[in-house]
């Protein structure tokens, strides 16, 4: 039998993607990190300690991108799991129970 090549997944692809969610927050404490250090940088070079609270609020928000794009990243990984039988029940109803025989 022949194997189609589109359905191919890669031996370690979950691995690789729990790898990708671990460097998420590896990446938001560089950015931080960095943001401090251009501000730091700045605020030796102009005299102004402004410049280190923008460099501060820079690092947030480059970790703040981060985080955005990797929730736009897993939202369009799993947006097809609603016609998936096996998720349909729930995409349809939500999370609640479907027999209520606890409310006896």
């Amino acid at each position: 039998m022949k194997e189609n090549n589109n359905d191919f997944t890669p031996k370690h692809r979950g691995k690789l993607e729990a790898l990708d969610n671990l460097s998420l927050g590896l990446s938001m404490v560089a950015a931080v990190a960095i943001g401090f250090g251009i501000g730091y940088g700045l605020r030796e070079l102009t005299g102004y300690s402004w410049t280190l609270w923008l460099g501060l609020f820079w690092g947030v928000a480059a970790a703040i991108l981060n985080i955005f794009k990797a929730y736009k990243r897993a939202q369009k990984q799993y947006e097809g799991l609603e016609n998936d039988p096996r998720y349909a029940h729930r995409a349809k109803h939500g999370d609640k129970a479907t027999d209520d025989k606890d409310e006896d």
